[in-house]
């Protein structure tokens, strides 16, 4: 064999065995692939497994803490922990834009949108208008007055209904707490029903249905405590005060004859059929549905123990209150009046089976032939009522609570579970609430009217006795010589503000008495059970009050002045020390401030101020 021979032999007997060791160490290289991606698997199937057995503690823990969240509250010592974080953060949850929102539109609901329906019919446009002013008048003062005591009380449960046993006298708090936890007691009902005439509208399905979807939904926003509730109204509330914004220009539109019909109504309704329906009786007959119509707005002064910062949201949240009186209140009764003869069939209590007994916002638009903004206007007339219905359940519980602390009802409704909820007088307020399931009823408007009769009259009470202690108040500062210095919110309406309700209150009731005992209705004929319809919480309250006297034997009709504890649960306000120029360090500083405030105008620096005065005053 020769050389190239040997030489091809030799190169023949390395390429086999180049190839087998490629092919090895290929095949290694697919099996150490194969056993990485394996372990991946087999690692990615580990936490899989993991994960689904962590998730099932996960869910238990969760369960758990959802089902031990309706324990009693921990004494302090054991639950410093829960306190600190759980308890703070529900619930002192609510903030300044929820009470904001709160200020302008909790409330707005069954008097507003659908009462006003029915009063228009007994007093006419006129009567109608002319009663909201003066309510208003007096509304803004109450608030101004509430909004003092409320911040310099702002941790006293019950808050405003306790004011008077702490100003006034033990027995007319305990009249007005009792007749005014009644009210909210039967204002879940009562919004219940409304939302089921509000259906009507649309369809003839059984009510009760609806009355079922409305009461779970309520029930569940407030199993969230102060959060759910204050997320819930400021939701709520934008939707009411768009549709108010629309209302507003879609009427001012009809009216001028550039929508629906396309004529110009003008004051046509005021002349024919006219502006007064049944003289100065008619509208004495609407101060009582303007009190029901308003009420609620004190309720920002309620959730004062739950706010995170009342020194800065009550102050702001009734300064705005004045927005909610002149454009939600006046501005839209005055369009309606406009829009709507007073002996309409539509109205509610008109007695014609003939008509829808819609909603007054409803009819002034859908009768002047617009289409489709009629159903958008009453979904958010449900979303209102729905609304109210949600803040009775939150101020209902809240109210018994307050009555348990102060030992006027039993000790064990005084319990309140870990998320800060008053679990039993939930229970209570959530049988009341069962009352609505009468919407199928053929007595469903009777029933209407009789919540509406213990509703209306009870606000005017609270808000009485609100006026009432914010006077003694002022007058037991002005007896010890406290400053004014200490209270953190003076009223803009000042002493005399509360005078001014006071009277204008006491003038609601004599001519709803009037009213009652000789209605409209009836051509001026006694009727009683008319009477009671419209006067029952006033028998309540007298009950209630000498009841109290004769149990405990206490015949003093006030406290005086000098003996007023203002000590007792109330937050003294220390007002800062220091100024804007006290923070600047050195001289130079100061020069340069004070240059900078009157370089180019002398007259800027008192411009600002003005400015700065009138801004604070109405923001």
């Amino acid at each position: 064999m020769n050389d190239s021979d040997s030489f091809l032999a030799d190169e023949a007997g390395v390429a086999p065995l180049s190839y087998g060791l490629h092919e090895r160490d290929h095949t290694e290289k697919q099996k150490r692939g194969f056993t990485v991606t394996e372990k991946q698997e087999e690692g990615t199937e580990q936490q899989v497994k993991a994960q689904s057995t962590d998730s099932k503690p996960r869910l238990r823990n969760k369960c758990k803490k959802f089902f031990d969240s309706f324990k009693r509250q921990l004494p302090a010592d054991q639950n410093f922990e829960l306190e600190s974080q759980e308890r703070n953060n529900l619930t002192k949850s609510i903030k300044s834009r929820h009470l904001v929102m709160i200020s302008l539109g909790t409330g707005i609901g069954t008097g507003l949108l659908v009462g006003n329906g029915q009063v228009l019919g007994t007093a006419g446009p006129a009567g109608l208008v002319l009663g909201y002013g003066i309510a208003s008048i007096m509304l803004y003062c109450i608030i101004q007055a509430a909004g003092e005591l409320g911040l310099c009380y702002a941790g006293l449960t019950g808050n405003y209904t306790r004011y008077s046993s702490i100003l006034v006298d033990p027995s007319l708090g305990f009249a007005v707490s009792v007749v005014y936890t009644i009210q909210w007691l039967t204002v879940l009902p009562l919004q219940l029903v409304t939302a089921a005439m509000t259906v009507k509208y649309w369809t003839s399905v059984n009510a009760d249905i609806f009355v079922a979807v409305a009461f779970i939904f309520v029930i569940i926003i407030n199993l969230f405590g102060s959060r759910g509730y204050a997320e819930a109204e400021f939701i709520f509330n934008i939707c009411k005060i768009l549709m108010v914004i629309g209302f507003v220009i879609l009427a001012i539109i009809i009216n001028c004859g550039g929508a629906g019909d396309r004529r110009y109504i003008g004051t046509e309704y005021w002349h024919n059929p006219g502006p007064f329906a049944h003289g100065f009786k008619g509208v004495c007959t609407v101060f009582c549905y303007a009190a029901f119509s308003y009420g609620g707005i004190e309720v920002l002064l309620l959730s004062a123990a739950e706010q995170e910062n009342p020194r800065k949201s009550i102050p702001n949240a009734c300064k705005k209150v004045v927005y909610r009186i002149l454009l939600i209140y006046m501005l839209t009764t005055i369009l309606i009046c406009f829009l709507v003869p007073y002996n309409s069939d539509e109205l509610l209590g008109s007695g014609s089976s003939s008509g829808s007994h819609a909603s007054p916002f409803v009819i002034a638009v859908a009768s002047h032939g617009v289409k489709v903004v009629p159903h958008f206007i009453n979904a958010v007339i449900l979303i209102s009522v729905i609304s109210v219905a949600n803040s009775s359940l939150y101020s209902a519980p809240r109210l018994l609570l307050s009555l348990a602390e102060q030992g006027i009802l039993p000790k064990f409704l005084a319990y309140v579970d870990r998320r800060g909820r008053p679990l039993l007088c939930f229970l209570i307020s959530l049988a009341f609430g069962c009352i609505g399931f009468v919407a199928t009823s053929d007595a469903e408007e009777q029933v209407f009217t009789w919540l509406l009769a213990i509703s209306s009259l009870s606000q005017l009470f609270i808000w009485m006795a609100m006026s009432l202690s914010h006077i003694r108040f002022r007058d037991a500062m002005a007896k010890q010589g406290r400053s004014m210095n200490e209270v953190g919110y003076k009223a803009q309406t000042g002493y005399w503000g509360s005078w001014l309700a006071v009277i204008i209150a006491l003038f609601f009731l004599v001519c709803q008495f009037w009213v009652a005992i000789a209605p409209v209705s009836k051509n001026g004929k006694l009727d009683a059970k008319v009477f009671f319809q419209n006067y029952l919480a006033m028998p309540i309250v007298l009950f209630a009050y000498f009841g109290h006297k004769v149990y405990f034997k206490s015949w003093r009709f006030w406290i005086p002045a000098d003996e007023i504890d203002l000590s007792l649960h109330r937050t003294i306000y220390v007002p800062p020390t220091l100024t804007e120029t006290d923070k600047i360090d050195n001289d130079e500083d100061i020069e340069e401030y004070e240059t900078s405030e009157s370089s180019e105008n002398p007259n800027s620096s008192t411009s600002r101020k003005f400015f700065k005065r009138a801004v604070n005053f109405w923001c």
